[in-house]
């Protein structure tokens, strides 16, 4: 057994056994090690923002994390923007990046490079493994710290001669420390400040928007007249009809003011205190009113699940009952051109149950989130970090976590030409995702950001770098050179039809829908 195989056996044993890679030279050994190793699932990726972003994607859904297989600092650089997107969403990860051997390091060849220098902005640990015999307690080690509540990135460097030197043992999974609790005298004073009669928030994140946690949430907001909100991109929320309402924190940071005015107390349920995306001339960046008070009831590395179900105790909420979300039955017209509104509205309505919503669509689906979730109850995943290019790669990896549901893709054109290499993973995987592009020929987010910052607006310089038009991109060329069944729909009754016989279908599928 070489270091390879000791370090993939050691990733097995730590319940570690899905690898989203890119290889190269210097993981060869690995890559061979797949052939003795038959419970790692390995899926290539065409570029390493894929792999990154497809880590993130499994580990929101699987709750555990994958592994990534990177080449080398440049090959890690690649998949940097999508590690930043994992680590705001809080998702495990453990990334083995190869490296030179250690006997090659000193001769400074083209593609040395300070991986750890390059991993550290995005990893919470980082570790270069100097022995094929101690790998696979490395790996262990990775393992534990990427398990680590809330979520980490864990980064784990193997020199080239670490995977091909003989090693001696596998190494046994670590133990996790207890999730850290919120105090009962924290329960207590929360409780209390609930009954002080106050126009109160309860902002929420992570695991409180899940399952019992988040009716238990509803409940408390029931029982206290307390709003109950999320962030504006929440990694993972249950939405849905009959699903516990929740408001969504707004993007534009002066609406968010707005939508926060009078509020007199905020309560953090993993979450952090609001601010806005960008600063802008005038506009605040801290979003909680002057003179609300702030409270935590958990901090994003405590139990939040623990602390909600105590807290509905506290409150004798058990009994109150929650606001949940009706199902949209409002009609409208199928005549005519394609706009984002009624690309919502005909996904709200032939969604299926249990599916999985990656939305991208920014500008063309931010003014419909409340129009979305009033499908059929579903899982919706945000884009975390703010760097785009993330969900069509975070869908491919919700597509291995969960291969028995129907996942569907909103993606604008400019967002999805970052990570395009996407779909191939999925033909090749035969993943069940439906990608929705919506073709609107530009940055349409960037056309609103130019006027927000206060800068002119009427340049050709300044539009040749916000448009998409010279020439357009024809998506479905894009889908089926690389895979992927694909149609074009420039009218609300052709995207009616192309969308339920994909629902209808089962594999890869994407839809360039034209907005007028």
């Amino acid at each position: 057994m070489n270091g390879a195989e000791s370090l993939l056996k050691s990733l097995v044993a730590s319940n570690v056994d899905v690898c989203f890679g890119n290889p190269g030279t210097s993981e060869m050994h690995f890559v061979a090690a797949l052939d003795a190793v038959k419970e790692m699932r390995p899926v290539l990726g065409l570029q390493e923002n894929v792999v990154t972003g497809a880590a993130d994607g499994y580990a929101r859904m699987a709750g555990k994390p994958a592994a990534t297989l990177l080449h080398l600092g440049p090959g890690l650089a690649n998949g940097l923007s999508n590690l930043h997107n994992a680590r705001r969403a809080s998702s495990p990860i453990v990334n083995i990046v190869g490296d030179h051997a250690s006997s090659h390091a000193r001769y400074d060849a083209p593609l040395a490079s300070d991986i750890a220098g390059f991993a550290r902005p995005v990893s919470d640990w980082v570790h270069s493994s100097t022995s094929a015999r101690t790998v696979g307690a490395d790996a262990a080690r990775a393992v534990r710290a990427a398990r680590e509540a809330p979520g980490q990135i864990a980064t784990l460097i193997l020199p080239a001669d670490t995977a091909w030197d003989a090693a001696e043992s596998v190494a046994a999974p670590l133990p996790l420390a207890p999730r850290a609790q919120a105090a009962p005298s924290t329960i207590d004073r929360i409780a209390d400040k609930l009954r002080a009669d106050l126009r109160t928030v309860l902002l929420v994140r992570g695991e409180a928007l899940l399952g019992d946690a988040l009716i238990a949430a509803g409940k408390i907001a029931a029982k206290t007249g307390a709003r109950l909100v999320c962030d504006t991109f929440a990694p993972r929320i249950e939405r849905g009809a009959s699903r516990v309402h929740v408001d969504r924190l707004p993007y534009f940071g002066e609406v968010a003011t707005e939508f926060l005015a009078g509020t007199q107390m905020l309560i953090l349920v993993g979450a952090r205190p609001p601010v806005s995306f960008f600063a802008y001339p005038d506009k605040p960046s801290w979003l909680t009113p002057d003179g609300c008070e702030v409270n935590v009831l958990t901090h994003p590395h405590e139990d939040s699940v623990a602390a909600l179900t105590a807290l509905l105790d506290a409150v004798d909420g058990h009994h109150a009952e929650e606001s949940v979300i009706k199902r949209e039955t409002t009609s409208f017209s199928l005549n005519g051109g394609l706009d984002a509104e009624s690309i919502a509205q005909i996904v709200t309505m032939h969604l299926p149950l249990n599916a999985i919503v990656a939305d991208e669509g920014i500008s063309s689906t931010l003014p419909y989130y409340d129009l979305l979730g009033t499908a059929a109850p579903h899982d919706f995943l945000n884009l975390t970090g703010g760097a785009i290019g993330s969900m069509m790669p975070v869908s491919t990896g919700a597509g291995i976590a969960c291969p028995e549901r129907k996942i569907v893709t909103l993606i604008g054109d400019g967002s999805a030409m970052y990570t395009v290499q996407s779909l191939w993973t999925q033909a090749r995987e035969n993943l069940d995702i439906v990608t929705v592009v919506y073709a609107n020929r530009g940055y349409k987010v960037l056309n609103n950001e130019l006027r927000r910052v206060g800068a002119p607006t009427d340049g050709a310089g300044a539009m040749a770098m916000l448009e998409l038009n010279t020439p357009s991109l024809d998506w479905v060329s894009i889908g089926q050179g690389l895979g992927v069944a694909s149609v074009r729909a420039n009218s609300k009754r052709a995207f009616e039809a192309a969308f339920v016989s994909a629902m209808a279908q089962r594999g890869p599928r994407l839809i360039e829908a034209i907005l007028e």
